[in-house]
């Protein structure tokens, strides 16, 4: 099994550039350690917890239509429903999730139980 470390997403709106042009189509890796670790020493951060989700945003997003970069301005001028969409989709790849096949003690079937993020109860 090969592990998927990048998904491409549509904006639900899209990010319209100075120009003009709207761009929709995008690509976001997975997070690591870093990446979750560095936003906290940004100032605008310690300022405002609010701006960690553009921070961390701006880090895993490889590509938004044919933008050279896509950095925290363009994050910041993101319209709100796709800032919600892209945090929804940063938690959705990332999530800690797992499964494991139980046997019921009493019937002995067989099913798969998921058990929520780490540190959930």
């Amino acid at each position: 099994m090969e592990l998927k470390t990048e998904y491409e997403f549509i904006l639900p709106r899209g990010y319209v550039d100075s120009d003009g042009n709207l761009h929709r189509e995008g690509v976001m890796r997975l997070a690591n350690a870093k990446d979750e670790i560095v936003p906290l020493n940004d100032l605008r951060v310690q300022r405002n917890r609010a701006y960690l989700i553009i921070v961390l945003l701006s880090r895993v997003m490889t590509r938004l239509g044919d933008l050279k970069e896509v950095n925290t301005g363009i994050i910041e001028n993101l319209f709100a429903s796709d800032l919600r969409f892209l945090e929804e989709m940063y938690n959705r790849i990332n999530e800690d999730e797992a499964a494991v096949t139980v046997t019921c003690p009493d019937c002995g079937s067989k099913f798969d139980k998921e058990f929520g993020r780490l540190g959930e109860s």
